[in-house]
């Protein structure tokens, strides 16, 4: 169309600045919750936090004012600890949400540029498109046969009609263009407009729990249950032992902290925050945090063709006319009739073309013609693309009456409504099968006239005479041969489901190597089967052509209904019902519509399905740590636990072996091992070669619940044989607690080192590139020195210096209480 788009210029440069200057930017802004204070509320709620604050205050009110001082110290540093994951988490999501703004389409100094919903301002000249979400409130200046669903501000589901003649003439922000194509000048931004007057806005929308979240939260629980219980007991026989109620009370919180896993939830929202960030900077925007942990268990990929498998820069290849015996291109000289068929095709598009489609036809229409009658023309009247098959039909007119009513779609559906006989519908299946063998995408054309503008209510009420054909090529993604076998490497299946004919779509299937392109089901057939034999033919097809938005979503039902884990990728109005059904919606960042991204939890901001390859790798290698992380928290929990608890229990020499102090630095110790080097670790290579995790699998799973709890007792087992071998040699109290103690810090390192992996040798993952991890252990061996050979703080932690001898015996403990788990990990390599 002339770049004056139906004579509106739009703002200037200079009319923009003074409008932002003046009115401010599109931004909608409430009173939003202190992040900082609502993290400090929470920390105040954190059963550790609350211990060590009741500890800190017994230590004063008995007069050991230097432990009371070390563990008010260490609330400090454990807030501190915190409050920092906290603010990455939140200062990641953060990010995010900025990165999902929408853009809208603006016309300013007569050209239509693409920009931020944000950058939005009072006066500007909007362009709103079916697909597309209303950026801003305006009053529609020019408009085709638009319709708005307006529901997220009235409630009523059914689309509303609106035109600028009508008194309905106003569109608002936040609803979402139904049909057509309008121009509005903006009447109000940001807060000022309806929707955020009454302060409903898309942020204010809580996410639900996942299961991952609720069987760590209710796991916590059970453990904060457990320690009081414990808690109490240990209360109990202090107290009948010595009537000392604050002791007794201290020695009882000793335990109770050793049983709280409260690193737990911590790392869960810090590896799902930080991987929601990492997938952002690799192009992949993740809309809810819940995403990041279903990706890794995906089985099933729905792809469409165009643009995800092929280019989506379609060019127009061929032409037909009826009743020619020939194929065309547009390269060739083309006869009248040709020309004829190319421009009825370029009046049944779009005035404002924004499909790859319908582009290709206006740039070969300015090619081939010697005046350019589109500036002359206006579209009068629209039907928007419907039906089964589908099709569109445009009225344009100028103000001389003449006219051009032209229709273009799908084969059938052309055909269904025009006038022809068995020989030329015979005829028109020969060149569609041609071209599409050959992998053109095929439409048909048609022209109708009319006297008087009293337009029939659908499209397929016209009787149309057949034009001829348009066939578009779209070559396949250079790399999509590598992307689908990186798929079925990790055990997933791919299922093309496009609205294009069979033909078409086996023939780019069977170019890239499709798994299954022999067999096909269109949306008609789908729709007729039972549900029974619907479950199995979609476990059996994987290309499904002519398909429509019903049938989509009954695809992705029956995928779930057998226990798939579907991600479905989209980038229209109608793909928007499946996008929101799958487990996975993933719209496109360039040439989805902003509906199908509203209803994607994931957007490919390159329109590149290799991201989803590194967005399944990233979701199982997430996954996989964490789950190494809290096997970690879990096995070292056990030995702290026990050792505290077995000596009191049994009354040994020395019961109370460990004090407060000594628990809270441990725990200092283990929360950034977990949280810090875990996070980091890089994917094991044999991730995306494994099939994926059953959805039903729970995080906590007996087998794997087995081996912490087995590593956790290996280690008390080390831990108590060197506490044992202590009181043998008649070492003091002060003596035995170091040996102890220092087992327990090498245990905990080479437990580090030997969880890194569940499979691979302890040799392979010191290869792992993760330099925090040497970090991190040098940080833990310097500190287990100092506290035991700097004299002040060998006092305050009651520990006595260690020989050389002592210190080999500490280490080869600590390392057979962990090194053991190789010869498991050596046994499950041979079976495999």
């Amino acid at each position: 169309m002339p770049k004056n788009n139906f004579d509106i210029s739009g703002l200037s440069q200079q009319q923009v600045l003074a409008a932002r200057e003046k009115f401010g930017s599109n931004s909608l802004d409430y009173k939003k919750e202190n992040g900082f204070l609502e993290a400090v509320k929470s920390l105040v709620k954190e059963p550790m936090v609350i211990l060590l604050l009741v500890a800190s205050t017994i230590y004063f009110i008995s007069g050991d004012i230097g432990d009371g001082i070390f563990l008010a110290s260490a609330i400090v540093l454990v807030a501190t600890i915190s409050l920092y994951q906290d603010s990455r988490s939140r200062d990641a999501l953060e990010k995010l949400k900025n990165f999902t703004q929408p853009t809208c389409k603006v016309i300013r100094d007569g050209e239509i540029i693409e920009i931020s919903s944000e950058e939005l301002v009072l006066g500007d000249s909007l362009v709103i498109e079916e697909g597309t979400l209303v950026a801003a409130d305006g009053t529609i200046v020019r408009s085709n046969d638009f319709s708005v669903n307006e529901s997220i501000l009235t409630g009523e589901s059914l689309s509303v009609e609106k035109d600028a003649n009508k008194e309905d003439n106003q569109v608002f922000r936040g609803t979402t263009v139904a049909s057509g194509l309008a121009i509005a000048t903006v009447t109000a931004i940001g807060n000022e407009t309806k929707l955020g007057k009454i302060g409903k806005s898309l942020e204010s929308i809580e996410e639900e729990e996942t299961p991952l979240e609720l069987q760590i939260s209710n796991f916590v629980k059970k453990m904060v249950i457990a320690g009081a219980i414990v808690f109490l007991i240990v209360w109990g026989i202090n107290f009948f032992k010595s009537h000392d109620v604050l002791d007794s009370l201290l020695k009882a919180l000793t335990l109770a902290m050793s049983i709280l896993p409260e690193e737990i939830p911590v790392a869960f929202t810090t590896f799902m925050a930080l991987g929601a960030w990492r997938l952002m900077k690799m192009g992949i925007v993740v809309k809810q945090m819940k995403t990041v942990e279903t990706l890794g268990s995906a089985t099933v990929i729905c792809t469409d063709k165009t643009g995800t498998i092929t280019e989506n820069k379609m060019s127009l290849a061929k032409v037909f006319v009826l009743g020619s015996d020939k194929i065309s291109e547009p390269k060739d000289t083309l006869t009248d009739a040709e020309k004829n068929l190319i421009e009825i095709a370029m009046w049944a598009s779009e005035p404002i073309p924004f499909d790859p489609m319908e582009i290709a036809l206006h740039d070969t229409y300015a090619k081939i013609v010697s005046q350019d009658e589109r500036p002359n023309f206006e579209l009068v009247h629209e039907y928007p693309l419907g039906g089964k098959p589908p099709m569109m039909t445009h009225i344009f007119a100028n103000k001389a009456g003449k006219r051009f009513i032209a229709t273009k779609g799908a084969a059938e559906a052309i055909m269904n409504v025009s006038v022809l006989t068995e020989t030329e519908k015979q005829k028109i299946n020969e060149v569609i099968e041609t071209l599409a063998k050959d992998g053109y995408r095929v439409l048909a054309v048609g022209e109708a006239q009319l006297d008087g503008n009293n337009y029939p209510t659908t499209q397929q009420e016209f009787k149309f005479g057949f034009k001829g054909l348009v066939a578009f090529y779209d070559p396949p993604k250079k790399n999509i041969q590598a992307v689908l076998n990186s798929f079925y490497r990790a055990g997933i299946d791919v299922k093309i489901i496009t609205g294009d004919n069979a033909a078409t779509t086996t023939a780019i299937a069977k170019q890239i190597g499709f798994k299954g392109h022999e067999r096909s089901l269109t949306g008609d057939e789908l729709m007729q089967l039972s549900e029974t034999e619907l479950q199995q033919r979609v476990k059996d097809t994987n290309l499904f052509t002519r398909m429509f938005p019903e049938a989509k979503l009954r695809i992705i039902n029956a995928l779930k209904a057998q226990n798939e884990v579907v991600a479905m990728t989209g980038d229209g109005v109608n793909d928007g019902p499946a996008l929101k059904a799958a487990h996975i919606g993933i719209a496109m960042g360039k040439k989805g519509t902003e509906i199908a991204k509203q209803a994607a939890s994931l957007i490919l901001a390159e329109d590149d399905l290799s991201k989803m390859v590194d967005a399944v790798a990233m979701g199982r290698k997430i996954y996989t740590n964490l789950k190494k992380a809290i096997q970690y928290i879990i096995s070292i929990h056990i030995p702290i636990v026990l050792t505290v608890f077995i000596p009191l229990a049994l009354g040994w020499l020395f019961p109370n072996i460990f004090s407060p102090v000594h628990i809270i630095f441990l725990e200092l110790i283990m929360g950034p091992t977990c949280s810090i080097i875990y996070e980091n670790e890089p994917m094991e290579k044999n991730t995306m070669s494994q099939q994926p995790r059953p959805a039903t699998n729970t995080f906590f799973s007996w087998k794997e619940l087995t081996i912490s709890i087995i590593q956790g007792l290996m280690i008390t087992v080390g831990t108590l044989a060197i506490y044992q071998y202590s009181v043998h040699e008649g070492y003091n109290e002060s003596l035995t607690r170091t040996l102890v103690f220092a087992t327990l810090i090498i245990a905990n390192i080479f437990l580090t080192l030997v969880n890194r992996s569940f499979y691979y040798s302890i040799f392979t993952t010191l290869m792992y590139k993760n330099n925090l991890v040497s970090l991190i252990i040098s940080i833990t061996l310097i500190l287990l020195w100092l506290l035991i050979f700097v004299k002040p703080l060998a006092n305050f932690f009651a520990f006595t210096p260690l020989t050389i001898e002592q210190l080999g015996i500490c280490l080869g403990v600590g390392f057979i209480s962990v090194i053991w788990f190789e010869v498991v990990k050596w046994w499950k390599r041979r079976k495999s």
